[in-house]
This record gives structure tokens, sequence and C-alpha cells, in this order.
């Protein structure tokens, strides 16, 4: 395990005029270490660089320069302004990472809940400069129409609400989908990903999760889905058992993958 230091830099202004910061786990140490970027969960409209702190220590301690940025929210810009931050944030660590002794030829992507569904966009659909070794996510919003749908059913206003703050017009939910990303054959880029996911997620089901996980690899990627027996849409934020199973998991990943 190796000791960090934990440093605090700004990325850019996003349009509402927030300074968006990046957090910088960096191992102490020669390196170079590889990296990953780590994008918030929050449905779109919460949470900042911050919301994966534990997970984000363990992956650093374990020898990987991890960066944590903030993500501009659905009330300040809805879809996809999160997603051209990511995109942005990928190419400025590239282009950054040996100032923190990280290895700009081998990064990756992290990201929670809706997090995890930028993190699936940007796998799939990368922009010049942004394309990344692989990617990890935890209860990742594959499908969020699917998810909307499920949320409706049980009558979660926040979710509802978040849904509808964030896609802007309404049929960009489809446009920025990544289930349908695949179910439409888009030609995508299919970096190797991981998904973790409770079994006792009523929030984004498991069964979205294996779907998803089977149309990547019917398009020729390499998809790992790890379920986590009891596990609700964001058990990771509680010590125990299966939060250190979860950060070995995707230490694991990485260091197979970077």
């Amino acid at each position: 395990m190796s000791e960090l230091d934990v440093i605090e830099v700004p990325i850019r202004r996003n349009a509402a005029g927030r300074q968006l910061m990046a957090r910088i786990y960096r191992p102490r140490g020669q390196g170079p270490f590889p990296a990953l970027l780590d994008l918030h969960g929050g449905a779109w409209t919460r949470k900042d660089r911050t919301a994966n702190e534990p997970m984000d220590r363990a992956i650093a301690a374990a020898g990987v320069l991890v960066v944590a940025i903030d993500l501009t929210l659905a009330g300040e810009a809805p879809y996809p302004a999160s997603v051209q931050d990511a995109s942005y944030g990928v190419r400025w660590l590239k282009a950054s990472a040996a100032q923190w002794s990280g290895d700009a030829a081998r990064v990756g992507l992290l990201g929670s809940s809706s997090g995890g569904h930028i993190a699936q966009l940007i796998a799939l659909r990368p922009e010049s400069g942004c394309t990344v070794r692989c990617v990890a996510t935890r209860s990742p919003i594959s499908d969020p129409y699917a998810r909307w749908q499920q949320a409706e059913k049980t009558q979660r206003e926040h979710l509802i609400s978040a849904s509808k703050a964030y896609f802007r017009p309404w049929e960009t939910i489809f446009e920025g989908n990544p289930q349908q990303i695949l179910d439409r054959r888009e030609a995508a880029a299919l970096p190797p990903m991981l998904i973790l996911q409770g079994t006792a997620d009523d929030n984004v089901l498991p069964s979205l999760q294996e779907k998803f996980a089977a149309s990547y690899r019917a398009a020729g990627g390499d998809c790992e889905l790890v379920l986590f027996e009891g596990c609700e849409h964001e058990w990771v934020a509680q010590p125990g058992p299966q939060t250190e199973r979860a950060h070995e998991t995707v230490k694991a990943f990485l260091a197979r993958c970077l």
C-alpha cells in the first residue's frame, strides 16, 4: 500500500461560470503510475469530485494515479455538457499526467451511477484524444430510459425529475443511451469494461446490467459483470466486506488492463 499526496487543482469553468476542480490522489514514489479518471454519480444533478473518495483512495494506494473531477450538473446545463466535461477531462489528464508521475499512455475511466453512464458513453463514443484503456463502473445507468421507467414505477420523484432535468430535450434520453447505442449497432469503441452491481438494487435493476453486458459482448467487447449479493445502489458508501470486495475487484481489473 502506497502513501498518498492529495492535491486540488482547477480544470476549467463551465458554462454556468462554476470552477470545476480535480482532486488528485498521487501515490508517493517514482512512477510512472497508470492513471484513472473518476466520474462522480448523483443522478446528474448533485455531488462532486469527493463523492467516491474511499474507492479513489483504495485504488491510489495500490499504485494508481487517481484523478476525480467535478462535472457540470443538470441545473447548470443539460446533456451532453457533463459528457463534454468528461471528454475534456480525459484529454486534460493525458496532457497533465506526467507532472504527477502518471503515464499518459495508460489511462482508464471509473464511473459510479450517472458517472458510470457518462463513462460508458465516453467508452463507446470516444472523441479524438479521449480514448481509454478500460472502463470500471459501479451501478452504471446503462439504460437511462429503462431507469426512468423504473423510477416512475416506484414513484421516486427525485429520480424522475433528475432525468427530466438532464435530458432536455427529452429525446436525448434515447440518443445518449449506452444500451440503445449497442442496440442500434452504432460504430463503437469497446474497451474492456467492468460492471459492479448490487443484486438488491431497485434503482438500476440487475437485469438491465445483464442485458447491457450481453450486448457489449455480442458487439465484440469484453464486459465483466460482478454481482454483489444483497447490496443496494450505493453500497460502497458504507464500509464493510462487500465494499472491500468492490475495491479489490476494481484494483484487480485495473491491474490487468492498465
